[in-house]
């Protein structure tokens, strides 16, 4: 991807995988682009599970981990903007946030984050912030704010590592609550306003349960699509919260994407024979219509591992990196069809 700083480009030729379940992904050839970006002062973008594309198809937002690992301690704006060439041009966020996680843009071109941890009773930089989810302009301004800064619990107001945020068509507001451990295994309904309309799920494995619903998306026909990472699946449900059906084709779902086209993309960052037997660290496209997988990007870089994911209308795949600055000083990677 052009833009501030220099790009590591290889031509990477797809494999041939079989997975479980006989689903099998085309051959086809990608051009992959380790794309290193420098902004103001030298400072690169740091680890980054928030990836998502604007609502003008091209422009790329990023919610990362201010040049790190979290955003604690640090001046740097985590909410960053790139527009079609790479180019950065819009930053805020500062100082407001301890570990960045989720990112969405809703139709009306507001941008929606979630912070996924809080005070850890030993920094108290972390103190006052945390668990929460935010509503912003394109600007950077403040609309509206779910959760307790700073507090963690179960109750309809409050969050414990919240991963993901959605709006829906008409403005109800989803978000994926928690991220494995003691955190919560839940997905909360709100209306456009904030209001608290119901909640589902629970730790488990069954239909419904979740364990880590890490990322969510929608389709064109109003399902919602939860990445339940920590059960290698994803779960798809109407906007009620009833159960419609699973996928595990596509792997472990860290990352979930659907575009205009219904074209669903899943980065999977954690497969492996132990985690997901039968499956290998990639990205997974296939159709969010009939949960056919069509395509296989293998992961084959061990220290920098694809988290996030999302796609222009230009066929351009984005995966963030959660490895970060901290490994190589990679923060995104792009993927192009090679012609």
């Amino acid at each position: 991807m052009p833009g501030s700083g220099q790009i590591r480009v290889v031509v990477a030729a797809m494999s041939l995988f079989a997975f479980s379940h006989a689903v099998m992904a085309r051959q086809h050839a990608y051009q992959m682009s380790d794309s290193h970006f420098t902004l103001a002062n030298g400072r690169i973008v740091g680890s980054t599970a928030g990836i998502t594309i604007d609502r003008d198809g091209s422009s790329l937002w990023v919610f990362e981990r201010c040049g790190g690992m979290n955003c604690v301690g640090s001046n740097a704006a985590p909410v960053l903007k790139f527009d079609a060439s790479g180019k950065l041009v819009r930053s805020f966020g500062a100082n407001l946030f301890v570990r960045p996680h989720g990112i969405h843009i809703d139709r009306d071109g507001n941008v929606w984050v979630t912070d996924g941890e809080g005070p850890d009773g030993k920094d108290p930089r972390r103190d006052g912030k945390g668990h929460q989810v935010f509503k912003f302009t394109q600007d950077g301004k403040l609309l509206l704010t779910l959760g307790k800064a700073g507090v963690a619990g179960t109750t309809s107001d409050t969050f414990n590592m919240p991963s993901a945020v959605l709006v829906a068509p008409n403005g109800d507001i989803f978000v994926g609550d928690g991220h494995g451990g003691n955190s919560n295994a839940r997905v909360l309904k709100f209306s456009k306003d904030g209001a608290f309309i119901k909640t589902w799920g629970k730790r488990g494995k069954a239909p419904g349960d979740f364990e880590q619903p890490h990322a969510l998306a929608m389709d064109s026909r109003g399902r919602l699509f939860v990445g339940d990472r920590g059960n290698n699946r994803i779960q798809i449900f109407d906007q009620n919260g009833t159960f419609l059906e699973e996928w595990k084709q596509f792997g472990n779902p860290s990352g979930v994407f659907i575009d205009r086209n219904d074209t669903l993309y899943v980065a999977d960052h954690t497969s492996d024979e132990t985690v997901n037997p039968g499956f290998k660290r990639g990205l997974r496209i296939g159709s969010a219509k009939d949960g056919k997988m069509t395509t296989f990007i293998p992961d084959t870089d061990a220290e920098n591992f694809q988290e996030g994911v999302a796609a222009d209308t230009k066929g351009t795949i984005y995966g963030s990196l959660t490895g970060g600055p901290a490994l190589k000083g990679l923060a995104l990677r792009t993927y192009t069809v090679a012609h």
